[in-house]
């Protein structure tokens, strides 16, 4: 099944001052690019559409999942997947571990889709490793893993490259967006990089202050 992710009139304000107002429609495997300075509300952007905003901020308009307005539910039930600058991945559970986590309850023979997984990352024989012992590289690949693994319908990706190695970051945008190409997955991408935007090779808007 192929997604599409609208936003529909959004204006996003703080405290009476407009940050952000789009209006955009990202199609199965497209990546969307948001880019601006810090301060310019494109992580507010992402929190919105993820379902959890500080309350200091005002929205109005809709975010729609497939035709379906999802604006009002929690964010748990908006099947919309998250990477971050950080992997976040759980100390107190292996690889394997935090791959299983976010995986639907229906999912057939969870074991041995966790091990195709881990060799599509280059990661095979890892599902035993403590999560500490992996290189920054190691990590973003599991946590992109885990993410794919949880079945989004959605991927918001807020800066997911900034910590990387310089000589790491070219490896793992090719990685995250031939994934979510080939998973026809729509993506809102924030950033300040514009090696970020180049490589996502898809639309750009720039925000300003």
């Amino acid at each position: 099944m192929t997604h599409r992710l609208t936003l529909e009139q959004v204006r996003l304000s703080l405290q009476h001052r407009a940050l952000v107002e789009l209006d955009a429609t990202i199609g199965p495997g497209e990546v969307l690019t948001i880019m601006g300075p810090s301060g310019s509300g494109k992580s507010s952007l992402l929190a919105w559409v993820a379902g959890f905003l500080n309350p200091v901020f005002t929205v109005s308009g809709r975010v729609r999942l497939d035709g379906c307005d999802i604006t009002r539910l929690p964010a748990e039930q908006r099947r919309i997947g998250l990477l971050f600058q950080d992997a976040m991945l759980f100390p107190h559970l292996s690889v394997e571990g935090n791959l299983r986590f976010g995986m639907p309850r229906h999912t057939p023979d969870k074991a041995a889709r966790i091990q195709t997984a881990l060799e599509e990352i280059g990661l095979p024989g890892f599902g035993d490793r403590d999560p500490a012992t992996l290189s920054g590289g190691q990590q973003a690949r599991v946590a992109l893993m885990r993410l794919l693994l949880s079945d989004p319908c959605a991927v918001l990706l807020d800066e997911p490259f900034s910590k990387l190695d310089a000589h790491l970051r070219h490896e793992m945008r090719q990685l995250v967006f031939g994934h979510l190409h080939r998973a026809k997955l729509p993506s809102l991408l924030v950033t300040h990089d514009r090696e970020d935007a180049a490589d996502a090779a898809g639309r750009v808007i720039e925000l300003t202050n």
